[in-house]
């Protein structure tokens, strides 16, 4: 099951929308790209078990 959410860059503070694929696990964290400014960003997703609901956090990745 695929979701989306929002994070905001750590570079430039634009808000970005990612796809977040519930199924990888209910804690995940990997790098993405700013759609933006192209810089990469440490993302930290955690998926709530019961109501689905997503919590992301993004940092420097460098």
């Amino acid at each position: 099951m695929e979701t989306t959410a929002e994070f905001q860059c750590s570079y430039c503070g634009e808000l970005i929308t990612t796809f977040i694929d519930v199924s990888a696990g209910y804690e995940q964290s990997y790098v993405e790209d700013c759609q933006v400014c192209c810089r990469p960003n440490l993302l930290s997703v955690q998926v709530d078990r019961n109501s689905l609901e997503v919590y992301i956090s993004a940092e420097y990745n460098g």
